[in-house]
């Protein structure tokens, strides 16, 4: 599906400010626009955004509830209380239950972790699971990366004199549990500075709390911050301010000196002889993470991620690796079957604004991934369903700019639970309120959604010439990382482009196209490379003028490293 491309020029107060930055970045002219865009209106603030510092990562008491939270804690650890650390079986989740376990344990022995399994426990806390907590003695239960709507079962423990402590980042409803402290950033009237945080960053943010009220020091908690990088960037939480601070410095943690699990992850990639990047983390270290709980159980995940031994890290990698090649021949299986189905019923032809699909029989770890292929593939926001437990069980994903956690809210009333962000929402429901789950859906997004919000959009962040693509260029492009939302890695457009006469097909089925490229401004040939897009080679190869939408990378060979681009979409002029 072609995109349509975005380009919003500075406004003239912003056009003052990209001309005062300027004259510090003479030499590379985008810079300063790049700057701007992001809010950045001196050189000062530029400084510190290339060079993110912990020292302005922001006081964790500004959150509410946080003083409460340190006393439980403080006074449970006093009392020799038995702890359960506990939460979701994604990437976040267990990332933040292996943080606040590995940074806990340094000072206390009696405390434990749970990560429920996806079939048997479901989602969130189960009474059935503070049934077992009980009968071991638990009495305070830390709960990261879900917890914000367990009201009924939080009311049950407290009747068994256990205490919960919610560390969470998702939509809370008005009536909160009953929790000793409640963390959550985006609790009604918060002004915590941060309101993004993932998960596991607000399970950082306790321990970072615990820390200062016992004069600790910041060295463990910082050796902590690789897990709290992937966290972020598997949930895709916007990359700024904070979160952009950690994940900065959680990069070079995992570059560094990662923990032990993640270095067997990180082996288990062939990721071991080159930097690490954000790419990396998303689509090659935390899928596998999440294939431990998508396929089997997330609590070996976090097995991995607090092992102490290389031997014993480096088995359940392995193990890791195995679930992850089974999810992927799932997905593919799935997502097949769904797109026939979706053929068979005419979507690309429909009207309708949303895709609502349900197969008692897909793997219920699966539909998640599965609802994102449908959003990218048909462009409209999609819920997955199949049957577990007795209930139509589900995952929606959105496409951007709209809140897919707005439409579900509003047919509450027809659902068994539900929770999630503005793009990605998991609910469950019974199976015969699905045909009405679907109208009342659709019906919501198609008065709501905008005729663009339907179209694949390519913001262009700024325009340029081959002439200004120079090494000092990447340099300082270098040093906009860690990319995400928010601060996504800038897109470039060139028009006028020609082939210099090399250009040629390449892949196992001459899919994609290798690009060397030319345009007015100089001499220099740019090499490229853009994906799926053999039928733009004639286009190309006639040498009639075209445009580029890229991204510029550092490509890193034996004894040196290029310039290419990568070329997202190609429109003939």
């Amino acid at each position: 599906m072609t995109s349509k491309w975005n380009y919003c020029p500075l406004t003239s107060d912003e056009q003052q400010v990209e001309s005062d930055l300027a004259k510090s970045y003479a030499g590379v002219p985008p810079v300063s626009e790049l700057l701007v865009q992001r809010g950045i209106s001196s050189v000062r603030e530029a400084e510190k955004f290339f060079h993110p510092s912990l020292k302005d990562l922001h006081d964790p008491f500004l959150m509410p509830d946080m003083d409460k939270a340190v006393h439980r804690l403080n006074r449970a650890m006093g009392a020799k209380e038995q702890i359960m650390v506990y939460g979701d079986y994604d990437v976040d989740g267990t990332t933040a239950v292996a943080l606040v376990y590995k940074y806990l344990r340094n000072f206390y022995s009696h405390i434990d972790y749970y990560i429920p399994t996806r079939n048997e426990d479901g989602y969130g806390i189960s009474k059935a699971t503070i049934d077992m907590a009980a009968r071991q003695g638990v009495k305070l239960f830390i709960i990261l990366d879900c917890g914000i709507k367990a009201t009924e079962e939080i009311e049950y423990a407290r009747s068994l004199g256990i205490d919960f402590i919610i560390c969470d980042h998702h939509v809370p409803d008005e009536k909160l549990p009953p929790a000793v402290a409640i963390l959550n950033p985006k609790l009604e009237g918060s002004t915590y500075p941060c309101p993004h945080l993932s998960g596991c960053g607000v399970g950082y943010k306790l321990m970072q709390a615990f820390a200062i009220s016992n004069g600790l020091g910041n060295a463990e908690l910082e050796g902590l911050l690789d897990l709290v990088a992937v966290s972020i960037a598997a949930d895709i939480v916007p990359m700024v301010g904070e979160n952009r601070i950690l994940t900065y410095h959680g990069l070079k943690r995992l570059n560094s000196n990662p923990n032990m699990g993640l270095r067997a992850i990180i082996r288990i990639c062939g990721l071991g002889n080159r930097e690490i990047t954000i790419s990396d983390v998303i689509f090659k270290i935390g899928p596998r993470i999440n294939a431990s709980g998508r396929m089997q159980s997330g609590k070996e995940a976090v097995d991995l991620l607090v092992a102490r031994d290389v031997a014993d890290a480096y088995a359940r990698a392995k193990e890791i690796d195995r679930y992850n090649q089974d999810r992927k021949e799932l997905d593919k299986q799935i997502t097949e079957e769904a797109n026939t189905i979706l053929e068979e019923r005419g979507e690309m032809t429909s009207d309708q604004k949303s895709i609502v699909i349900y197969n008692k029989n897909w793997h219920k770890g699966i539909i998640g991934i599965v609802a994102s292929r449908l959003t990218e593939l048909y462009y409209k926001p999609s819920v997955v369903l199949t049957y577990s437990n007795g209930l139509a069980t589900g995952s929606s994903r959105s496409v951007q700019g709209f809140d897919v956690y707005k439409a579900v809210e509003s047919v509450r009333d027809l659902l068994e639970n539900f929770g999630g962000h503005t793009y990605a929402v998991g609910l469950s429901l019974k199976e015969e309120n699905i045909p009405e789950f679907t109208r009342r859906f659709e019906q919501f997004v198609s008065d709501n959604i905008r005729p663009d919000q339907l179209t694949p959009q390519l913001d262009i962040d700024a325009y340029l010439t081959f002439a200004e693509i120079t090494p000092e260029f990447l340099s300082l492009l270098k040093q906009f990382n860690p990319f995400g939302p928010g601060n996504s890695k800038p897109v470039f457009c060139t028009r006028g482009v020609t082939d210099f006469g090399t250009s040629k097909l390449v892949g196992r089925h001459s899919e994609h196209i290798k690009l060397e490229l030319v345009d007015s401004t100089c001499g220099k040939v740019m090499n490229g490379i853009v994906f799926n897009s053999a039928a733009s080679f004639d286009h190309i190869h006639s040498g009639k003028p075209f445009s580029i939408c890229y991204t510029i990378e550092e490509n890193k060979h034996k004894g040196g490293s290029a310039i290419q681009l990568f070329v997202k979409e190609i429109h003939p002029e």
